[in-house]
């Protein structure tokens, strides 16, 4: 398929890590981009604005100025309101409106897709599948929903990778729906867990998917049982693929076996070497040498805000994760454990709906990672907008933790929870800042580390 006729386009909330990153495609394929941002608005110069500015996305205030006769369609997430300013004025001049996803799909059409999907990990199997395969030279185009450490600069995002070559490597998303639209090539599942739905939903939700994906899937442990049928029947040979990994572990760093070489996971966590896994064995399927996999593997730094270790001061290590479901929080949680005395858990839920749904689940969950000793601190639920029901707050996932024992407490700001974290670590401990969608939330975990010295 043959790229687009250069076209404006505009961006309706382009601070999210997957607006930003198809602002980057667009502009990279030739088109204009202007995007707009409730904190634009709300004057708050977030880092990523001065990016998009480098790559040419013209920001401009989202009161419905930016809707220009000559824009070809408003691209919007599925988090923005349909009475939204730019997307009213849209409405109002018969200019197409269309999801991300519906976008990011359009362009990736015509290419050999590898899809990576799942509840938890995609975004590093994505990052580690863009970096080896650019590593050994096959110049793929990586459109992911984190930035790649090895690719992120003081002027470029790092969620973008542009390549020349046919082959694109896509994070697809599962919370709005939008992977149905993607029919790829190859595809990575890494695991199917209850979040944005309940789990029978989430399950019937990624069989349709396997039923998209045209060759084979590669699967996380137990995630074949859901998706064999749907993926195999019509097939000439099994097309969804689950390995046993061979894991080994030394001093808490993960690695594995694959058909005779030895992989040490870059990363650290029994997840991470499960990610690092599931990206091995695709690119096996896609033909490329094991042992190069292997060395390129090796040098593969990691994704912001997962798990990333923003530094330490005065034998206390600050670490940003942007674990927002129980799955993630287990994971990071747990990864964290045997290098530190203690784990100062910090945790903001990303909206009000998604709180009430994984309610007991949370509760459970830190209930079981949290250690004695080890603290918990939950901020207010973060509201960016929208018709949300506010009927379960952070004040009801403490009452659930303290019913489970968990010590847990509540802290209402930022300052608040400076002051209680300063007061209370000590060396060899760990603060662990999670959450999503916040994006003062790594800033917090840097001026944390300023509050340690």
């Amino acid at each position: 398929m043959e790229p687009l006729l250069p076209k404006r386009y505009h961006l309706v909330g382009v601070a999210g890590v997957g607006m930003s990153a198809l602002a980057q495609v667009l502009l990279a394929q030739g088109h204009t981009v202007t995007g707009s941002d409730r904190y634009i608005d709300d004057g708050q110069e977030l880092a990523i604005f001065r990016k998009l500015r480098i790559c040419g996305v013209l920001l401009m205030p989202q009161d419905g100025s930016a809707i220009a006769p000559d824009t070809a369609a408003v691209i919007v997430s599925t988090a923005i309101e349909e009475d939204n300013a730019d997307v009213r004025a849209a409405r109002e001049k018969k200019i197409p409106i269309m999801k991300r996803a519906e976008m990011l799909a359009c362009l990736a059409a015509g290419h050999i897709v590898v899809g990576v999907a799942g509840t938890s990990g995609k975004t590093t199997v994505t990052g580690m599948l863009g970096w080896i395969l650019e590593c050994l030279g096959q110049d793929p185009t990586v459109v992911n929903g984190g930035a790649v450490v090895n690719w992120r600069s003081e002027y470029r995002i790092g969620n973008v990778r542009m390549g020349w070559s046919r082959l694109w490597v896509v994070e697809l998303d599962e919370s709005d729906r939008s992977l149905l639209g993607f029919a790829p090539d190859w595809a990575v599942v890494n695991n199917i867990s209850k979040d944005h739905f309940e789990l029978a939903e989430v399950q019937s939700l990624f069989r349709d998917f396997a039923k998209r994906v045209r060759r084979g899937i590669v699967c996380g442990a137990g995630v074949s049982a859901v998706l064999r049928d749907a993926m195999d029947r019509g097939k000439p040979e099994p097309a969804v693929i689950e390995e046993p990994i061979d894991l080994v572990e030394e001093n808490g760093h993960h690695g594995f076996h694959y058909k005779g070489v030895s992989f040490s996971c870059p990363t650290i966590g029994r997840h991470n070497a499960e990610n690092a896994f599931a990206a091995v064995v695709l690119c096996e399927r896609l033909g490329l040498n094991l042992t190069a996999v292997r060395n390129a593997l090796s040098s593969f730094g990691g994704i912001e805000r997962r798990l990333e270790k923003v530094g330490e001061s005065n034998g206390v290590t600050v670490i940003d994760d942007y674990a927002h479901n129980p799955a993630k929080i287990r994971a990071g949680w747990q990864a964290l454990v045997p290098a530190h005395r203690r784990i100062l858990g910090v945790w903001r839920p990303h909206g009000f709906g998604p709180l009430a749904s994984m309610l007991n689940e949370l509760a459970e969950t830190f209930a079981e990672v949290c250690r004695t000793g080890d603290h918990l601190y939950i901020l207010p639920v973060y509201y960016a907008g929208g018709t949300a029901k506010r009927e379960v707050t952070s004040e009801n996932l403490v009452r659930e933790l303290k019913a489970r024992h968990v010590p847990a407490e509540l802290v209402s700001d930022y300052d608040e929870l400076r002051a209680r974290l300063v007061k209370r670590a000590k060396p060899g401990d760990a603060v662990l800042c999670m959450g999503a969608r916040d994006p003062r939330l790594p800033l917090f975990a840097r001026e944390m580390l300023d509050g340690l010295k």
